[in-house]
């Protein structure tokens, strides 16, 4: 295969970044779209260019690191994440377009390589359980019907790779944020500091500078992992009803 690439190259935050060009001819369609971008790099280097800076680890669809917008599209054409698209889903002589992140709280690093340590804070303000120790029932103890532990289930299946921010209009979180409340609001375990969890928690993401959800449901549709936008609405709800429950207290501690 040969393709045409345009690819964002920008040296750090503060630097002012353009699309280079680049013609890449040693393209084999069974080739991921990283394994594409290393070859590409070998023949930089053999250039003594300096090669695309991208973010990768596990390449096993599990991490989410793989972050690159392509053709307009977060992680590519498919419902998938970077490193499990291969070049079979491209036309031979394509042209591709490849962009970090766009997002205020995802400043670029370098090249295609986004800082999301704002998805780490928001996790560390609230994303934790209580546990306490002693003569307890085991947690699997505890009777969950299955529905709920389903829920529970794939909300945590939310990898905080960031598709949702990019494929969002207002480089909204909320669907990071709502699958992080929702994996502990939906269980017993999670109950004693759900209301402190979500204040937190939403409180962090406007810190971060993200934006608000319009309900496009760009999101869900981009989201490798399938993180349903049901778990916004429940983060909502959570959030009103600590809100309230915090409205509640200062009343009845003025009177």
């Amino acid at each position: 295969m040969k393709i045409t690439l345009k690819v964002w190259r920008q040296k750090n935050k503060d630097s002012k970044g353009a699309f280079k060009t680049y013609e890449h001819s040693h393209v084999s369609s069974d080739m991921s779209f990283l394994e594409m971008l290393d070859v590409l790099n070998e023949a930089l280097i053999k250039k003594n260019e300096e090669p695309i800076a991208f973010d990768h680890d596990c390449r096993e669809g599990i991490c989410g690191t793989c972050s690159l917008y392509i053709n307009g599209h977060p992680h590519g054409p498919l419902q998938t994440t970077t490193c499990q698209l291969h070049m079979r889903s491209f036309q031979d002589g394509a042209t591709i377009t490849i962009e970090p992140w766009r997002a205020k709280a995802f400043p670029v690093v370098k090249d295609l390589v986004v800082d999301r340590t704002a998805f780490d804070r928001i996790q560390q303000v609230g994303g934790y359980v209580n546990v306490n120790t002693g003569g307890v029932p085991d947690a699997n103890e505890i009777p969950i019907p299955k529905r709920i532990a389903d829920e529970a289930f794939d909300a945590a299946a939310c990898i905080g790779c960031g598709a949702c921010v990019a494929a969002c209009k207002n480089a909204s979180a909320m669907l990071f944020v709502g699958a992080k409340v929702s994996q502990f609001a939906l269980l017993p375990q999670g109950k004693v500091e759900k209301k402190e969890r979500v204040e937190k928690m939403v409180a962090q993401m406007d810190a971060e500078g993200f934006g608000s959800c319009t309900n496009t449901y760009a999101c869900e549709a981009e989201c490798p992992k399938g993180i349903k936008i049901a778990n916004i609405a429940r983060m909502n709800r959570e959030y009103f009803g600590a809100m309230l429950s915090s409205y509640q207290v200062e009343t009845d501690g003025g009177e």
